[in-house]
């Protein structure tokens, strides 16, 4: 009996154990136990945005959107709360932007915080985030419609006002000819001697003068015959390239039609400016093609993430860590400092001043100096070719006074060695992490505080 109590209590027990650590792994997924900020930013037009959508930073998976407040009347606009994990603060200045995306074309709608400018300071809690409104296509498209109808139309009134006049021209051409055909039937009729004047032909006194008459009139009706042979040219001439029979109208006509493709070709062009110029955040289109791209390559990354929550798994871990492929992304300082993989005396480590690595350009912006790239070869020199193979760590330090900046400022200096390292020495990307440690490094080390970085070479496991 004491033995079937205690195999039940066991089991009660692991059964416990197991939903705790479940409890955990969940909560940590999804950031449950984290510590976030809250910040506020307003839109007209919420493009399917709701309340639990998920918040981005700079791409990055920060938070979630907790309540989205109603207006009023038309003139106001969506009020949106948004929370955002505390350790990417940093990244959120006042002139930080807040936009509505999706994921793909059709894909989940989620809100998307742009980073700041490092001479912008950080964003206070609760804080009113400038915003832009999301493109709306089917506007675009109505607009470029409407326009393609108007051409349309004017197209069919130039050509009704053009057949109108090759009828007029046609009838103009019917006159001409019987007035032709009556003149040559008199003349013959003079010849047969029909009629008063044919019996003037018959007097001999008469026939000279009559036959000079005739002549001429021959001759007239000649040069007549010829003077139509060549406006039926002429008349064809114009109904074939269907030109009107008046100048006056022909101008008014042209004009219309002028006019009519002016104001087209504005309103294309208008539409063209408004598509491709910057928004009134200063964002031009390839700007937002860009994102769109960004947003697509998100979607694509969002497949590993249940790799990546394996690896975090208290069972797989020790695997991933035996290959290599340790993920920094969700790992804090603190607990950097206190994992042995990381401080481990057989570490390689090279530490780089930030004097001699890193240089302003004129942006403000920290960038390699070409003495620090020198100092980044000399140290992957020293280890020959195996630290291809090997796991590789670099630790941003910079040891300014403001703990978010110091956040922001070291984990750009590692970001800056990391693409060195890549893009030089053709490293694997998933070989090389990168950890912002302000401005203290792990214990043991002998050194209190450092500014720069340090690249840290994993020793094999044996």
């Amino acid at each position: 009996m004491k033995n079937k109590n205690l195999m039940v209590g066991l089991f009660v027990l692991a059964g416990l154990v197991l939903f705790t650590v479940g409890l955990f792994l969940i909560g940590n997924r999804h950031e449950a136990f984290a510590r976030h900020i809250n910040y506020y930013a307003e839109f007209t037009n919420l493009a399917g945005l709701s309340k639990g959508s998920k918040v981005q930073v700079a791409g990055m998976d920060a938070g979630q959107v907790l309540d989205i407040a109603v207006p009023d009347s038309p003139s106001a606009r969506f009020r949106v709360k948004l929370q955002i994990d505390e350790r990417l603060q940093g990244l959120v200045r006042t002139d930080s932007v807040a936009t509505i995306g999706t994921q793909g074309v059709v894909g989940e709608t989620f809100l998307l915080v742009r980073p700041g400018s490092p001479r912008a300071a950080a964003a206070p809690t609760l804080a009113l985030l400038p915003s832009k409104e999301p493109m709306d296509i089917s506007k675009l498209l109505d607009q470029g419609q409407g326009l393609l109808n108007d051409v349309d139309g004017a197209i069919k009134d130039a050509d009704g006002v053009l057949k109108q006049t090759g009828g007029q021209f046609g009838s103009t051409l019917g006159n001409a000819n019987a007035t032709l055909a009556n003149v040559n039937e008199v003349v013959v009729g003079l010849k047969q001697g029909r009629g008063a004047a044919g019996m003037l032909l018959q007097d001999p006194a008469l026939a000279t003068q009559v036959r000079q008459i005739v002549t001429s009139a021959q001759q007239a009706s000649a040069d007549l015959a010829r003077l139509s042979s060549q406006a039926n040219g002429l008349i064809t001439d114009v109904q074939a390239r269907h030109f009107p029979q008046k100048a006056d109208e022909t101008m008014t006509v042209v004009k219309s039609a002028v006019a009519n493709l002016d104001a087209s070709s504005q309103q294309i062009r208008q539409t063209m400016a408004e598509v491709s110029g910057p928004d009134k955040d200063g964002t031009t289109a390839g700007m937002n093609i860009r994102e769109s791209l960004s947003n697509v390559n998100t979607a694509t990354a969002n497949v590993a993430d249940e790799t990546e929550a394996l690896k975090h798994s208290f069972l797989l871990r020790g695997f991933f860590r035996h290959r290599g492929y340790f993920n920094l992304t969700h790992m804090s300082p603190e607990k950097y400092r206190q994992d042995h993989l990381f401080t481990n005396p057989e570490n390689t480590r090279a530490w780089l001043p930030a004097d001699q690595m890193f240089e302003r350009d004129s942006s403000g912006s920290e960038q390699l100096t070409a003495q620090g790239k020198t100092l980044l070869n000399n140290a992957m020199a020293g280890r020959g070719a195996s630290v291809a193979e090997s796991p590789i760590v670099i630790e941003g330090y910079w040891d300014g006074a403001n703990s978010a900046e110091q956040l922001a400022r070291s984990r750009g200096r590692a970001i800056l060695v990391r693409r060195y390292l890549v893009n030089h020495f053709q490293f694997d990307a998933s070989h090389l992490g990168i950890v912002a440690m302000k401005s203290l490094p792990p214990g043991g080390l002998d050194r209190a505080i450092w500014d720069g970085v340090c690249v840290v070479i994993l020793a094999p496991k044996t």
